[in-house]
């Protein structure tokens, strides 16, 4: 996936990201972070098609994804946007079908591979034996995986998801990375926003760091988080140490004086 010189923007002449050029490693957990306002989320909305373009483009499998019929962009790339709504009464499984659609034939039945996919995908985010439960019983880690499992049984080999840790205490928070990581070891590109610096630097194996519309850094978590650029990007007073081969952010202490 490639984003060459993309302007997006909300209202015109006030773009959110200027200019942004980047090029998403293959089969790789891309995660992409930045203070708020830094145009993290919008630059994924772009990315997914939610938002159309100022200027640039977004390239997947070498085709502008603007060019691409619905169904076959459906196909090539899921989306899990930013708090997604649960529709009332749903089960698990019954969520996790609806990312089969791009593949349902004319009548819209559910197929053997169908079947066989939801399934797999339950299976990835260990909730099978919760298939049947209604989707707004479940805890909210519980729901969030159920969301992740809708996109893995979609089967497309790109995924975009837009803070899939937001409101998770940290456990389920780790339950989640845990599932997206797998989908990136499998073979997937999978890019993901991400607010927790140090859940990003232990997950991703491409870090983006975004300030102010545009990449102020990117490449190997341990080569790019570090204080200078906490300090520059985030505003952060902090000492970073490495834990397991990747860095960890350790806030400098503030004392009202």
């Amino acid at each position: 996936m490639h984003v060459e010189n993309l302007t997006l923007a909300y209202v015109a002449d006030a773009p959110v990201v200027d200019g942004l050029t980047l090029e998403v490693p293959s089969g790789q957990l891309t995660a992409v972070v930045g203070p708020n306002g830094s145009g993290k989320s919008t630059l994924l909305r772009g990315m997914s098609r939610l938002l159309a373009p100022k200027s640039g483009r977004v390239l997947l499998d070498g085709k502008d994804i603007h060019q691409l019929p619905a169904r076959e962009l459906a196909r090539k790339l899921g989306v899990l946007p930013q708090g997604p709504v649960t529709p009332e009464g749903i089960t698990a499984a019954e969520l996790v079908s609806r990312g089969r659609h791009p593949h349902r034939g004319l009548f819209g039945r559910l197929t053997g591979a169908d079947d066989a996919a939801i399934n797999e995908a339950l299976q990835a985010v260990e909730l099978t034996e919760l298939r049947d439960r209604p989707v707004d019983q479940l805890s909210g880690g519980q729901r969030q995986r159920v969301w992740i499992a809708m996109v893995l049984a979609q089967g497309t080999q790109h995924l975009l998801l837009d803070e899939p840790t937001t409101y998770l205490d940290l456990a389920h928070a780790v339950d989640v990375m845990n599932v997206v990581h797998a989908a990136a070891t499998s073979g997937r590109t999978v890019v993901a926003v991400l607010h927790d610096l140090t859940l990003a630097a232990q997950y991703a194996d491409h870090l983006v760091v975004m300030g102010d519309g545009q990449i102020a850094a990117q490449g190997r978590p341990v080569d790019v988080l570090t204080a200078a650029l906490l300090d520059e990007v985030f505003g952060l007073k902090a000492t970073v140490v490495e834990v397991g081969g990747a860095p960890v952010v350790v806030p400098d202490r503030r004392l009202a004086g």
